[in-house]
């Protein structure tokens, strides 16, 4: 940590995988004269690196992104090895649920710049009185409590009003890409964006893994695992896996874990149990 005009100035960390929100609080911590350096990363790998290589002292970490989230960010680096962080969020119930028991602090996005400032205050609290290990057990809990949330099967939904949808709209690279569900292999979600996989094609949806599934035929697709909807016309074969769980096993090879709350489901699509 620096000084400047005899105080502590400090190193922030901002990571967000959408450019508007890091310029916002680029923006907030401009105004802050005890900030010395404000560095940036557009995703959980890049974030990771920066922490250990460059030690800031307070992070901003988004909690949905996709690839490594914020969650990952912290199990990446380790908790023991983590500054003062703030998550921000849009609304996610689980985590703000999780952020409350831990007593860690969060920013729901939008935010207000009072309500920035007084979580920037708290976590320079947090670093000036060297609380770390309070902040590592609380770090701790968080993780445990996000890698422990239970599965919990969603009740059927009914289909929309304009039935299942045939193709999907995608921007990409400046264009919008309609992608036909029937060359749909998998999906996956990925913090707040999904990924569609088709044959040697990824492209990532903004949308929730949920909805996309209701928009989906439910005879041709099935959840699988909480963050993975297969076809079914994919699938060639299941292998059994560790503690009596299930792999399935696409055509191309990818190979996808059955969570043993789904099975019931994908039995009941096949219409004979394994």
């Amino acid at each position: 940590m620096g000084e400047s005009n005899g105080g502590t100035a400090w190193r922030v960390l901002v990571v967000d995988d959408e450019a508007p929100a890091r310029d916002n609080v680029r923006h907030l911590l401009a105004r802050r004269p005890d900030v010395r350096d404000v560095l940036e990363a557009d995703g959980g790998r890049g974030a990771v690196e920066i922490i250990v290589r460059e030690k800031p002292d307070i992070v901003f970490l988004d909690v949905q992104m996709p690839g490594m989230d914020g969650f990952g960010v912290v199990g990446e680096v380790g908790p023991e090895r983590m500054p003062p962080v703030v998550f921000v969020t849009a609304f996610d119930t689980f985590a703000v649920r999780a952020f409350e028991v831990s007593a860690i602090d969060y920013l729901l996005k939008p935010f207000s710049e009072a309500r920035f400032t007084e979580a920037f205050d708290r976590a320079r609290r947090q670093r000036e009185q060297g609380r770390e290990r309070e902040l590592l057990r609380r770090l701790t809990s968080l993780l445990d409590a996000h890698r422990t949330v239970p599965e919990v099967e969603q009740p059927s939904q009914a289909p929309p009003p304009e039935g299942y949808i045939e193709r999907i709209a995608v921007r990409t690279d400046g264009k919008v890409l309609l992608l036909p569900v029937a060359e749909l292999d998998w999906c996956e979600a990925e913090g707040n964006y999904v990924v569609l996989h088709a044959g040697n094609r990824s492209p990532m949806l903004r949308e929730t893994l949920n909805n996309v599934e209701r928009l989906l035929d439910p005879r041709r697709f099935v959840r699988v695992h909480r963050s993975t909807v297969v076809n079914v016309d994919r699938i060639r074969e299941l292998e059994p896996d560790v503690d009596k769980g299930w792999v399935v096993v696409l055509r191309d090879g990818t190979r996808l874990r059955l969570s043993p709350g789904r099975k019931a489901a994908v039995e009941a699509l096949l219409r004979q149990p394994f």
